[in-house]
């Protein structure tokens, strides 16, 4: 885990106990500060007890702490805590604020920080792998993988220094104040989370705070395809590097068989961004994108069934998202060949940003609580099954596609009504690809 001198007799309330939660308790505890921890689950409570002690937030005294860290899942327009911290002149801090105030003490590293609504978590493991196959020592966190407080911190190899590579959640930027990063990503901004902000105009905001936090010798990498990214790049104070998916040569992309999709060029786009302003060479950096294996839940095949091939993109909780997708299987010889499964908890009353592919669909298979919404929304395009269970859909669908069709599951929406998590939902898709007969 990250030890570090910077909060060596300093005091510190964490609230909210769940992975994050822990790793900042032990990282707090290891350093040498007092911690007073907090979970609304007693199992949570019990598991820091002998680490830290116990106490509510909002019933402590909160004078003289350093800092309240609470989860990103912490909505600080509408939680208490907001409004009790500032009353204490307490400032709100997340586990990666942590992680930036420990960095001086840490030996030299670089930090890449990547933002953005969609192809985040892709554009972060990519940008990681990138950095591995040349040799740096690298770390990846954040809104991925691991809590980075609770990695060991990097050393300096032969090659050079380490390098973290962050994914940040607009909520996670919100709790950091001191992240200047070596280098910054913007993969572009559609409306989302607008539950947690005043308008759109406030999740622009958010995005926007990552750059303002660089250094003017840093870099900012931003791909410029959505006029929110480029009112962030006209005010950036780091060196600026614009990409934009067509920036990728077609040609190339087909030798890199996990980026498929005008999506993951834009993906490409940036990592390659990011791996020059490193110092990576071109070569390393092209053979790294040849090598890359996608992450599961996105774009990932699960599979071929009777010569049709089974895509899972349950990440895809959003038309935005979902609308790469569908431009990733054109039709072949005037024939549509993609099999749509979407639907669930529905973002909008709209697939405005998936209309441009209609023309690539088949045939699409409506779930959940937004299925027959988009039902009704579809039909007047395309052939519609109101299947409403996802197992439904997969056999309708394996009876309909022929060989060569692919179906897909990239359902444009979140999963809570019949499913715990997008990776829940995925692996419910790829259980019943796998019991097709």
């Amino acid at each position: 885990m990250i030890v570090s001198q910077a909060f060596k007799g300093k005091t510190y309330a964490v609230l909210g106990l769940a992975r994050s939660g822990l790793a900042t308790v032990e990282t707090l505890v290891a350093s040498g500060a007092r911690v007073v921890a907090w979970d609304s689950r007693e199992e949570a409570r019990a598991a820091v007890a002998d680490k830290a002690e116990l106490g509510d937030p909002m019933e402590i005294d909160l004078a003289g702490f350093d800092g309240i860290v609470v989860s990103p899942g912490v909505p600080l327009n509408k939680h208490p805590i907001a409004m009790r911290a500032k009353i204490a002149g307490v400032p709100i801090i997340g586990d990666i604020e942590l992680f930036a105030l420990a960095r001086p003490t840490l030996p030299p590293h670089k930090v890449v920080g990547i933002t953005g609504t969609n192809g985040k978590s892709t554009t972060t493991a990519l940008i990681h792998h990138i950095i591995e196959q040349a040799g740096f020592p690298a770390r990846m966190g954040g809104n991925i993988g691991l809590p980075i407080l609770g990695q060991e911190p990097l050393e300096p190899n032969l090659h050079g220094m380490g390098v973290y590579v962050l994914e940040l959640s607009s909520y996670q930027i919100d709790l950091t104040h001191s992240l200047d990063c070596d280098v910054a990503v913007l993969l572009n901004i559609t409306p989302d989370h607008l539950d947690r902000y005043n308008g759109f105009a406030g999740y622009v905001a958010s995005k926007a705070r990552l750059f303002a936090m660089q250094s003017a010798e840093h870099v900012a990498v931003i791909a410029t395809e959505d006029e929110p990214s480029r009112g962030i790049a006209a005010s950036a104070p780091a060196q600026l590097r614009e990409v934009k998916a067509a920036d990728i040569d077609p040609e190339a992309q087909l030798g890199w068989p996990s980026l498929q999709g005008p999506h993951n060029a834009q993906n490409a786009a940036v990592a390659i961004a990011v791996g020059r302003a490193l110092g990576i060479d071109d070569a390393t950096i092209m053979a790294a994108l040849a090598s890359y294996a996608s992450l599961p839940h996105r774009m990932q095949a699960v599979g071929t069934h009777n010569g049709v091939l089974y895509v899972n993109d349950s990440k895809a909780t959003n038309a935005a998202s979902t609308a790469p997708a569908l431009g990733a299987w054109p039709a072949r010889d005037g024939k549509p060949r993609i099999h749509w499964i979407l639907g669930g908890v529905a973002k909008s009353d709209n697939l405005d940003e998936c209309a441009p592919y209609y023309g690539n669909i088949a045939h699409a298979y409506t779930i959940g609580e937004a299925g027959h919404m988009f039902a009704d929304l579809l039909r007047p395009h395309m052939a519609v099954d109101d299947s409403e269970m996802l197992s439904a859909a997969v056999r309708r669908a394996a009876r309909i596609a022929q060989p060569g069709d692919v179906v897909l599951l990239s359902p444009a929406c979140a999963s809570f009504d019949q499913f715990r998590d997008f990776e829940a939902r995925g692996d419910a898709f790829a259980a019943a690809v796998n019991a097709l007969e």
